[in-house]
């Protein structure tokens, strides 16, 4: 009877801090809220990372671009998904063995990562931009960093060189800017480094919310990441998108993620801490349609004028 007493106050309690998190919590002040948000700047209307992609993807609305970096051999930060330039240049190399005025241009035509079957035919502009002319071309505009690799030259200023962080301080855009990476230690690199930068959960940081959601202890743990960055698995059993024959096991473990990850509760939940939650990468407006009603702050597309004309249809 005790016991059982103890499991019901348990239940009620957690129950009642999930739904008031502020009883236990400050709720965080991020100073922007993204819903549309361009993965890569738009890799499937444009060349991705391209200075050409951010700047479509913010003339059909986007309110966030994200993007990529690297560093050069001689210590400029670069924005590109990969340090290999064979997919998106074709030759061999990486770019942090080259130097910023040797990177090649990229491929005139890439395929998007998350919708197969499309290839993107870039137009006149295939170079690979610097941070610093992102930051200058859109000073108000929110943007997602995803530091690539463990370097902390990447995340650290040294020598003469502005890196992530300089670059951040110096742009005044603290407020405007997320960043991290799937790795706890790129991401706690991250917030150590500027803990007045929003960062972004790793995926050890995923696993853990969804643990403590399901064993009740989330409503009583202490979060520092602002903004909850999930991949919605059920996009990849799109065959029509992927072409990958996944076993029967590979498809059950994809579906069960899906479950555990797609809950509302869990997103409600971390909203009403001021934790901003976004969902990626998709591309249809069936996809749209089901994160949104999940309630999350956002969608993470390669397609930014399709979800601008579904949530213009929306809106209508």
């Amino acid at each position: 009877m005790i016991v059982l007493s103890a499991l019901g106050g348990y239940i009620i309690t957690s129950y009642v801090f999930l739904k008031y998190p502020g009883i236990l919590h400050k709720k965080k002040d991020v100073k922007f809220k993204a819903v549309h948000i361009s993965h890569r700047g738009g890799a499937g209307e444009n060349l991705e990372n391209t200075m050409a992609a951010f700047q479509h993807a913010v003339n059909v609305g986007t309110q966030m671009l994200e993007i990529d970096c690297h560093i050069t051999r001689d210590g400029h930060v670069v924005v590109s998904h990969d340090n290999s330039l064979n997919r998106t240049a074709g030759m061999e190399g990486c770019i942090t063995d080259t130097d910023y005025q040797d990177l090649p241009p990229m491929l005139g035509s890439l395929r998007t990562d998350f919708e197969f079957t499309h290839v993107t035919v870039g137009g006149e502009d295939r170079r690979i931009p610097l941070l610093r002319e992102v930051f200058e071309k859109f000073p108000d505009l929110a943007i997602n960093i995803d530091i690539k690799i463990n370097n902390d030259a990447l995340i650290h200023e040294a020598c003469a060189f502005h890196f992530v962080n300089k670059l951040i301080v110096e742009f005044k855009r603290e407020h405007l800017t997320v960043w991290g990476n799937g790795s706890k230690e790129i991401t706690d690199k991250c917030h150590k480094m500027n803990p007045s930068i929003g960062v972004l959960f790793s995926v050890k940081r995923v696993l853990l919310v969804v643990f403590l959601f399901y064993s009740g202890l989330l409503p009583f743990v202490p979060l520092h990441e602002s903004f909850y960055e999930v991949l919605m698995p059920g996009v990849l059993l799109r065959e029509n998108k992927f072409h990958v024959n996944f076993t029967s096991r590979q498809k059950f473990f994809i579906r069960l993620a899906d479950t555990l990850l797609m809950n509302r509760s869990i997103f409600q939940h971390l909203s009403a801490r001021g934790i901003q939650t976004y969902l990626w990468v998709l591309n249809d407006r069936e996809d749209f349609e089901r994160a949104f009603r999940y309630g999350v702050t956002g969608v993470m597309t390669d397609f930014p004028s399709r979800l601008t004309e579904y949530m213009d249809a929306k809106s209508a």
